[in-house]
């Protein structure tokens, strides 16, 4: 089949390869523009842009797809289906109906719950224990499109949103080649999206990612699992931001006010939180500084009793 495949981070990487590997003709690759990376601020390329090019298929970085010139673009290449994966663009009504066999995507959640730009690391977020991949027909709304496969996963107790990104890649890329194989048969289904069920995943931004020590410790630690490895919860010390990485669960009772450090040692470090509960900070890290081990960031910073996190 001839497809444009449109997908930006390391999550899409696998599913443009097995397009090609099952032998479908990709046409064309559009993903976003390079940005700058790391403390040095280098220009990258995508990771959807590097496999294309090395697969050798023409790469395409429009900076929106709401203007003529990249529908034409789109339309010059002729394809039957787009594909969608984690594009980072809501595709516009005129895009979706160039294709005859119309465009599909790949969402990293069990629609419809967790509709949004960020499946993953809400489904751990909220405690649940459950997440999935679902391929859809793309149409007007955000992934609200008829469902055609759906693959269910566990999330462990203790999982970090990276470790479960990481689960789904092979799914959802395993997932889309089944579905392409199914609308080239003319054999897909649709199934509706009951709108009733729909819960929302949207974007992480810097007040999501602030610890309120005033939540409940298991709150808090679903908060700091799902946001590992980026963009990290945060809190503050002496005015300075400091990124928690890991926590453990203690079960343990505190009577100190939220955010008061009740124990510091090999062990990590004691919080008490909004519920009385303990949570043990395991590992941190300062702005612009490595992650380190509670146990190794302690030998370089003494908390006494009564220091609080913000």
């Amino acid at each position: 089949m001839r497809i444009v495949f449109m997908g930006t981070p390391e999550f899409a990487v696998p599913c443009l390869e097995g397009l090609v590997k099952e032998g479908n003709e990709v046409c064309g690759v559009f993903t976003r523009a390079d940005k700058p990376q790391g403390r040095k601020f280098v220009l990258t390329a995508p990771p959807v842009k590097e496999a294309a090019l090395r697969l050798g298929i023409p790469v395409f970085q429009p900076s929106t797809l709401r203007d003529e010139e990249a529908r034409h673009t789109i339309g010059a290449l002729r394809p039957e289906l787009i594909a969608v994966v984690a594009y980072g663009r809501i595709l516009p009504e005129e895009v979706l109906e160039i294709p005859a066999l119309g465009c599909v995507n790949v969402h990293a959640s069990l629609l419809p719950r967790l509709r949004g730009a960020a499946p993953i690391q809400w489904a751990v977020i909220r405690g649940e224990n459950e997440s999935g991949i679902t391929t859809m027909h793309m149409a007007k709304g955000l992934d609200t499109g008829d469902m055609i496969l759906r693959e269910s996963t566990g999330i462990g107790e203790n999982e970090t949103g990276g470790s479960l990104h990481d689960r789904l890649i092979p799914i959802g890329a395993r997932l889309l080649c089944r579905t392409v194989r199914l609308i080239a048969q003319g054999d897909a289904p649709r199934e509706r999206q009951d709108d009733a069920l729909a819960t929302w995943a949207p974007i992480i931004d810097r007040e999501v990612c602030r610890i309120n020590w005033r939540a409940g410790a298991r709150e808090i630690h679903n908060l700091c699992r799902g946001l590992n490895p980026s963009p990290s919860a945060f809190t503050m010390l002496g005015g300075s931001a400091i990124k928690i990485h890991s926590t453990v669960l203690t079960g343990e009772k505190c009577g100190a006010a939220p955010g008061e450090i009740v124990g510091a040692g090999d062990g990590g470090i004691a919080v008490c939180c909004g519920d009385g509960a303990l949570l043990t900070v395991t590992a941190l890290q300062e702005q612009g500084k490595r992650i380190l081990p509670a146990a190794e960031y302690l030998r370089g910073h003494r908390l006494s009793g009564g220091v609080r996190f913000e």
